[in-house]
């Protein structure tokens, strides 16, 4: 195997290991306990536990308890998804159903 080549296998699987370690805070934007909204919070639940397990931070907001952090975050539909962290910030919007689409979008799978 030429250098380059064991680099490159090098720099993936430094880049896997830090993929693993990094802290995700998320923040869900939920209009009332519609079934959108509950069906969201559950399907994000799902994809943290199997995902993210044990390092990350989920908060989740409703919109109308809490209209003045919707209007900071510029949340235009609910549910929304925010990731804060780790960069760069993210959004996602709808019930969080296509498990694919945000695992792409928290970068924890490569797009094909």
């Amino acid at each position: 195997m030429d250098d380059s080549k064991w680099k490159d296998d090098q720099e993936v699987e430094k880049a896997m290991q830090e993929q693993e370690t990094r802290h995700y805070v998320l923040r869900l934007y939920v209009a009332g306990l519609t079934k959108k909204s509950l069906r969201a919070i559950e399907n994000l639940k799902k994809i943290c536990q199997e995902h993210l397990q044990g390092r990350y931070e989920l908060e989740v907001v409703d919109i109308y308890q809490q209209p003045d952090l919707a209007k900071g975050e510029q949340i235009i539909a609910a549910p929304t998804l925010i990731k804060e962290l780790p960069p760069p910030l993210r959004r996602f919007i709808g019930d969080m159903s296509q498990t694919e689409k945000i695992l792409v979008g928290l970068e924890l799978r490569p797009k094909n």
